[in-house]
């Protein structure tokens, strides 16, 4: 039975325990969710495993289907150019916001994030690694200071966080080692406040990524078609 965090409401736990079958592909791109065995799996009632999996349609991770069920999100390439597009634009903009604002109590915890992860990549803890890396992202969103951009980004991680893994799952340490490399960079650009070069690095972060996992599911596909 799975163990929950006890600040959580239990729809959110249930969300999260579904979304992470999900970001680690235990629960593959188009496949159906039944409802009743994951009630049983969880030890909780349909109604709560209902209410987690509307919670994850708006998170983009379920699609929910008149009277067929639900069924994982199809992570296509369509999905994954509109996923960075969006990320991208989202990301250059709260980015400027914080080269011209940030505080040092900002600059200490983006620096012990980036070490964080470092650790985690030495241990070869690639959740950890995921988790950490989510979280300086937010952290750095902290001059956002729009109530649509932020809501809309919570709503986008959980979809960015899956599309991670198979990046890191198809290209192992050298995904790694770019993501820290583009951390070092853009904490070295807003250290600098130097807008532009902070949202051009960002602009290639978010392009590569979306190169790699268009790479991984390209030989995703190769590899069941041979």
């Amino acid at each position: 039975m799975t163990t929950f965090k006890p600040r959580e409401t239990l729809t959110e736990q249930v969300a999260r325990h579904i979304e992470n079958l999900i970001a680690f592909g235990q629960l593959r791109s188009g496949e159906r969710i039944y409802e009743s065995a994951m009630a049983k799996q969880m030890d909780v009632s349909h109604g709560s495993i209902r209410e987690g999996l509307l919670l994850l349609e708006k998170r983009y991770l379920v699609r929910n289907v008149p009277r067929k069920g639900a069924f994982v999100t199809t992570l296509d390439d369509f999905f994954v150019r509109s996923l960075y597009e969006i990320l991208e634009l989202y990301l250059i903009h709260t980015g400027r916001k914080l080269a011209r604002e940030w505080q040092p109590e900002d600059m200490e915890r983006l620096e012990s994030l980036h070490g964080r992860m470092k650790d985690c990549y030495g241990r070869n803890d690639l959740s950890g690694f995921l988790e950490l890396g989510i979280e300086y992202t937010q952290a750095s969103l902290a001059y956002a200071d729009n109530y649509f951009i932020v809501s809309a980004i919570d709503d986008l991680w959980p979809s960015a966080r899956r599309c991670a893994f198979v990046a890191f799952q198809s290209g192992g340490n050298q995904v790694l080692e770019d993501n820290l490399a583009r951390m070092e960079e853009s904490i070295r650009a807003i250290k600098d406040r130097d807008e532009e070069r902070l949202a051009t690095i960002l602009k290639h972060y978010a392009e590569q990524q979306c190169r790699q996992v268009l790479g991984a599911l390209s030989q995703s596909q190769a590899r069941r078609g041979a």
